[in-house]
């Protein structure tokens, strides 16, 4: 038994050696320096702040957040709606600005849904997919999250003047 298991190699199964490795944000997302909508969040110092970003893909991430860097599931990247990844990401690159000017950007005073930070980013996510033509229906379904409740998501979508039916949609 035992010598299968080593001729297998399953005595090492895991690398423990694991090593979350950061990349250049501009090689992996490409001209986000000319997007109005990123220019809006970091102003003159957009082409500065973007080839100093970093990005880490972690498999152990949601979809995307923010430590210090930007963090991205790799599978949600490759599966994901391109539309919905496209206003993560600057939903999520409001997040970088807050966190550069010092900002809690877990607010544990607030809801989810009601933190001061997460307002502004969906506000710029939604001004954008307005910008796209999305349709009010659209945007609510992008709203929608498997980390909020109805009653936060109904909060969030009013207090964006979104008029939303009630969804039960996840991303997926």
């Amino acid at each position: 038994m035992f010598r299968i298991v080593k001729a297998l190699h399953l005595d090492r199964p895991f690398n423990l050696r694991v090593s979350f490795s950061t990349y250049s944000f501009v090689d992996y997302f490409k001209g986000f320096e000319k997007v109005e909508a990123v220019r809006r969040i970091f102003g003159k110092k957009t082409e500065e702040v973007l080839s100093n970003l970093r990005v880490e893909f972690s498999p152990l991430s949601g979809y995307m957040g923010v430590n210090g860097h930007l963090v991205v599931n790799p599978t949600y990247l490759k599966n994901g709606n391109r539309i919905d990844i496209y206003l993560d990401v600057i939903h999520e690159l409001v997040h970088v600005r807050q966190h550069m000017e010092g900002r809690t950007l877990f607010d544990t005073n607030y809801s989810y849904a009601q933190r001061p930070t997460e307002v502004e980013a969906y506000r710029h996510a939604v001004e954008e997919a307005r910008r796209l033509g999305l349709s009010e229906e659209r945007i609510c379904e992008y709203l929608k999250v498997p980390w909020i409740s109805n009653d936060d998501f109904e909060k969030l979508a009013k207090t964006l003047d979104l008029k939303c039916k009630k969804y039960t949609l996840v991303k997926i």
